[in-house]
């Protein structure tokens, strides 16, 4: 099953927007989107496979440190993690 996992981390200083650029290259490959730019916090929101929520939360965060890595970025506490599945995306939000 598909997730998308978005995570939050928070800092001391601002980011740039080359910084940023650096990590949504490098999240690009999980499909990925970065914020950030101007901000002590930056993330990024991935989407990977997997069968559940805790599995795909550990899997986001894997390539999310992979990513903050390559983009030579510091890696802040994460401060924020959320996952939806697919099937949570499709359903009616009024119930």
């Amino acid at each position: 099953m598909r997730w998308s996992v978005g995570i939050e981390t928070e800092g001391e200083r601002p980011l740039s927007r080359e910084e940023v650029v650096e990590l949504a290259d490098a999240v690009a490959a999980s499909s990925g989107i970065a914020t950030g730019i101007g901000s002590t916090r930056y993330g990024a929101r991935l989407i990977v496979e997997a069968t559940s929520r805790d599995e795909a939360i550990a899997a986001a965060r894997n390539e999310f440190v992979r990513a903050v890595h390559t983009a030579g970025l510091p890696l802040y506490p994460i401060v924020r993690v959320e996952a939806a599945s697919e099937d949570e995306d499709e359903e009616d939000p009024a119930g």
